[in-house]
């Protein structure tokens, strides 16, 4: 049972997430380590931070803050969590799935059934940690009281390039001749796993991961992951139309993904893990619209289907690592339990058109 525990754990663990992201303390107010010297609460405060009390539910400052930075405790301003592990729970309070290094303690609850939070520096109440839920792939959710906390705002100047190789596609593809394919672009959860699954089609010349649908200049994955842009996990094919059709793609993509689940796909939760297409012209919004209607009355699934339909605006190229991340890590647990049944679906399914390399 142990070592059941352990895998299940590992598989979402080791998931997408795989580098933290950076966090910048130089910019944030000292630490109080003095309790005669801590900042002084109001009623409201001191009641949750104290006495161990709960805010209402989405009565709190914090609960659909997205800007990027960090969460201080209110009491002592030691650091406790980044806006990048911030994700909406729709409980109704911040949520994180991650902490900074040494800055939360946890302590068994009164009431013998949860785990309470505190900060580690001044022991202020900052609510429960709560793990295995699955609305992340770290399986964990630090539940917090928005009184617990104040909000120090990170300086984000506006990027020109990013040194782990965000970049426009533009500039992904210059000089390597794909002008002479078309492109589609589709989201449909995790990126490991479509950009496997597509790659195997015959007359599919790249794919590429990336995010797209928002709004938000050289995204990187912490900030799309946490959900503080409106950029969903996507993939850019190249591909020749003398040899496949945008219609048969559109086809492989709604068996690569589940697309009646709205804002998620399985363990992965959220907005970024939407089902959506970014059509390019009217030609391809029309077939979108034909397949989604036939696929809604053939009644292969048993819900209708929830993609989203939007005009494309830009690509943008995820980081290094991320590209072709199936056939590079065949080990992790991600990849054995969740990417690799989708890809083995799309070659059952389309065995007469695969390359020759994955028949």
């Amino acid at each position: 049972m142990f070592y059941l525990i352990l895998l299940f754990v590992g598989i979402f663990i080791s998931a997408c997430a795989q580098k933290p992201a950076s966090v910048d303390l130089s910019r944030l107010p000292a630490v109080i380590t003095n309790p005669a010297k801590y900042n002084p609460l109001q009623p409201n405060e001191a009641r949750v931070i104290l006495q161990q009390g709960t805010e209402y539910a989405f009565s709190g400052a914090y609960h659909d803050y997205k800007k990027d930075g960090i969460y201080i405790c209110k009491q002592c301003n030691n650091p406790l969590f980044r806006a990048a592990d911030k994700f909406d729970s729709g409980t109704g309070w911040p949520s994180f799935d991650d902490i900074i290094e040494g800055a939360v303690k946890e302590l068994p609850d009164e009431d013998g059934s949860r785990t309470e939070i505190v900060c580690a520096n001044c022991g202020g109440h900052l609510g429960h940690v709560f793990r295995g839920e699955g609305f992340t792939k770290k399986m964990t959710r630090h539940c917090v009281n928005s009184v617990s906390l104040n909000f120090v705002g990170q300086e984000n100047p506006k990027k020109k390039s990013n040194p782990d190789g965000v970049q426009p596609i533009a500039e992904y593809i210059k000089g390597k001749g794909y002008e002479k394919y078309e492109t589609a672009i589709f989201a449909g959860g995790c990126f490991w796993c479509t950009e496997a699954a597509l790659d195997r089609i015959n007359g599919v010349a790249d794919v590429i991961s990336g995010y797209s649908g928002g709004s938000e200049k050289y995204p990187t994955y912490e900030e799309v992951g946490a959900g503080n842009t409106d950029h969903a996990e996507a993939i850019i094919l190249y591909f020749d139309p003398q040899i496949v059709s945008y219609e048969t793609l559109l086809d492989v993509f709604f068996t690569a993904h589940d697309p009646t689940q709205l804002n998620r796909q399985g363990p992965d939760v959220g907005r970024q893990y939407r089902s959506a297409i970014f059509y390019q012209n009217e030609e391809q919004e029309t077939l979108a619209k034909n397949t989604i209607e036939q696929l809604n009355k053939s009644g292969k699934f048993d819900k209708p289907i929830v993609t989203e339909l939007k005009p494309y605006e830009e690509f943008w190229v995820a980081e290094a690592y991320h590209q072709n991340y199936y056939e590079l890590h065949p080990e992790n647990p991600y990849v054995q339990r969740v990417s690799r049944p989708k890809v083995e679906k799309v070659k059952k399914v389309f065995s007469e058109i695969l390359k020759p390399e994955f028949k």
